[in-house]
């Protein structure tokens, strides 16, 4: 092999550099008189099994006493500690490429060729005759002519390791995966046996709460995490609870709500294994899937009863995302006025308490300052909203989303068994077209190329499944009928609630009203004008978003 002939002085120390070295005077070290070179520095995150590579600090020491040798000064150190294969993007690379191609420094250095890349010969072909880029390892350099074919015939021999030693980690993984084996960390609350490298909900003793003083495992937090949020508590309320607490998580930090939410989509919780494609659209996991289009579990048998269910899990990520909806009103001891809960002060949007025969503000009553307090006589109040009440549920056509809510509320009301499968089954329904809409979405934006078009089908079929599914069980619990509420319109609505005990009255009001909003009155002595001071926040179906039309009005 041809060994390059470089012009060599004296040994004298490069200058000592960050990022950018003294200034240059047509690529040569203003204050040494010396020309420039850089440094191209490259290590793999992942440094594969039986792979010695050289560090970034060794290809250093090295790449300066090259340069001392050979008479240059050091000018940048283009560090990169990713893999230099075809679909990684490598900034440092662009940029250090395009000052030595652009004549901005006289010479770039490389450790070696492996470390300067693995595309093969249409990354080296460029600099060959054009640009001096020297490889140390190989003692190659680019502007020699006896050295072009050695580094071109290097260049296809790094690339050849590259993609055989990528098809037999591919094909190994493959194997492993189609094995149910977790191959990278266990996520949090569950530990992975060394042998199998199955999962199993992780049992042992790791946090302690400060309130009790009680001895918490990993899984019992993950078990927390999705029961709760099933139950309507938002992934901030969670943090917070669990952060005044006591409970630390993995990293030993406070929880937030993005941690809280990462666990509750990750599937590996029900027992799937998981990968990740690591693309803008995809950030968290997906489920992984054979060749057949199979998904894989990733606990043994004896396990996956102990893993979250599948109901719970779908049920905490419908309500996480606002697809169903948690009504938390307690049924027993419930208010009996008309409009208890409903009442808001429009200056500081506190709700209005009864006080005596008035409504007033809250803020007010419990000594605080609100700058325009709302106060209204209970009387004339009640009177108003009903009779608007009344006259808008007379006035509703058969499409009116009014009337959608007041069955929806009416099913609920009437029959609180049947009408919670319904609403699961309605957010089921909400989640799943949500769910295939994703999937439309991704495959405009070209997610499923490449390496990810094996889960393009699997994820369709799994999608347009559950749909079909969802549909079938809201259609099954309903009948594909309507509730009937022939009883409450058509000008009925007010003779009904005049006959109906207290509870009642309060509890047809709120059919169809969301929140009753209340300005502040003219003063003392003022008869009440609902039309000026009252602005009806009406219902909507669930799932839908209320009018903020309204809001700004009142506000």
């Amino acid at each position: 092999m041809a060994t390059a002939t470089l012009t060599r002085s004296a040994r004298t120390p490069s200058v000592p550099t960050g990022d950018m070295e003294t200034p240059t005077q047509g690529g040569v070290c203003a204050c040494h008189g010396r020309p420039w070179v850089d440094l191209l520095l490259r290590k793999s995150k992942v440094v594969r099994e039986g792979e010695r590579a050289l560090s970034i600090r060794a290809q250093e020491d090295r790449g300066r006493s090259w340069a001392d040798e050979h008479g240059y000064c050091v000018r940048k150190i283009w560090k990169e500690n990713l893999s230099a294969w075809s679909d990684v993007r490598r900034p440092k690379y662009d940029a250090a490429m395009s000052a030595v191609l652009n004549g901005e420094v006289p010479a770039l250095w490389c450790y070696a060729l492996d470390r300067f890349s693995r595309k093969g010969a249409e990354s080296v072909v460029p600099i060959l005759g054009k640009a001096r880029v020297i490889f140390d390892y190989e003692r190659l350099d680019s502007m020699d002519e006896r050295d072009r074919r050695w580094i071109i015939d290097r260049a296809e021999n790094a690339r050849e390791y590259s993609q055989r030693l990528s098809y037999n980690v591919r094909t190994t993984k493959g194997k492993q995966r189609n094995e149910g084996r977790w191959l990278a960390k266990a996520p949090f609350g569950l530990v992975a046996n060394t042998d199998t490298r199955r999962l199993a909900p992780d049992r042992s003793p790791y946090l302690c709460i400060v309130k009790g003083r009680k001895e918490l495992s990993p899984w019992e937090v993950v078990v927390r995490i999705f029961t709760e949020i099933a139950e309507g508590v938002s992934s901030r309320a969670l943090a917070q609870k669990f952060n005044s607490e006591g409970i630390k998580s993995s990293t030993g930090k406070h929880w937030r709500a993005d941690s809280i939410r990462a666990i509750l989509l990750h599937p590996v919780y029900e027992g799937w294994l998981t990968v990740s494609p690591g693309t803008k659209s995809h950030k968290g996991s997906v489920h992984y899937v054979t060749d057949k289009g199979e998904r894989v579990r990733c606990v043994e048998p004896s396990v996956l009863p102990d893993m979250i269910p599948e109901a719970l899990a779908a049920r905490a990520r419908r309500v996480l995302s606002g697809n169903q909806i948690i009504d938390n009103t307690p049924v027993k001891g419930r208010p009996t006025h008309a409009l208890s809960g409903k009442t808001r002060c429009a200056s500081c949007t506190n709700a209005m308490v009864l006080d005596g025969k008035s409504y007033n503000c809250q803020m007010r009553a419990s000594g605080g300052a609100c700058p325009g307090p709302a106060s209204a006589w209970r009387p004339a109040i009640e009177r108003y909203v009903v009779d608007a009440w009344s006259e808008r549920l007379h006035a509703a056509e058969d499409d009116d989303p009014l009337l959608i809510a007041v069955a929806e509320r009416w099913q609920a009301l009437s029959h609180p068994e049947e009408s919670e499968d319904i609403r699961e089954a309605r957010a089921e329904l909400k989640a799943a077209q949500a769910k295939l809409d994703k999937f439309h979405a991704d495959d405009a934006a070209d997610f499923y190329t490449g390496r990810s078009a094996r889960y393009r089908i699997p994820h369709k079929l799994a999608a347009e499944k559950r749909l079909d599914a969802a549909e079938d069980r809201l259609n099954e619990l309903t009948g594909g009928g309507r509730v009937d509420i022939t009883w409450l319109i058509e000008g009925h609505a007010a003779d009904t609630w005049h006959k109906a005990d207290p509870q009642l009255q309060r509890d047809l009001i709120h059919l169809a009203i969301d929140a009753v909003i209340i300005t502040k009155g003219r003063g003392p002595g003022y008869r009440f004008n609902g039309d000026e001071r009252v602005t009806i926040v009406w219902a909507t179906p669930e799932g839908a978003e209320p009018d903020a039309d309204e809001f700004e009005q009142a506000a």
